[in-house]
């Protein structure tokens, strides 16, 4: 998942917490279509975090959360192991 912040200062302080909490961060410099200013171009924070943990922080530190999926961060494990369809509750009958 990516958060998105105009400022360098925020997105360090979103790694730095991230990490203070065991999820793996990086930080990158992204350029987004349209953008010819080198110095306009925002930093993201990619992450292995849970996706509300990740709201929580783009809130509070004034970035925008990219729901999009990033190549090379891993994603959270889909599903919880779950059965994929209902169980027989009663037996048949043998016949």
């Amino acid at each position: 998942m990516r958060v998105v912040f105009h400022e360098r200062d925020e997105a360090d302080r979103v790694v730095a917490r991230l990490r203070a909490d065991g999820f793996g961060a990086e930080l990158v410099r992204e350029r987004f279509a349209g953008e010819d200013d080198d110095e306009g171009h925002p930093w993201s924070v990619l992450t292995d975090a849970p996706e509300i943990v990740v709201e929580v922080v783009a809130e509070e530190y004034d970035g925008w959360v990219d729901h999009e999926d990033v190549p090379g961060v891993p994603q959270p494990s889909q599903g919880l192991g779950l059965p994929d369809g209902p169980r027989r509750i009663k037996r048949r009958d043998p016949e």
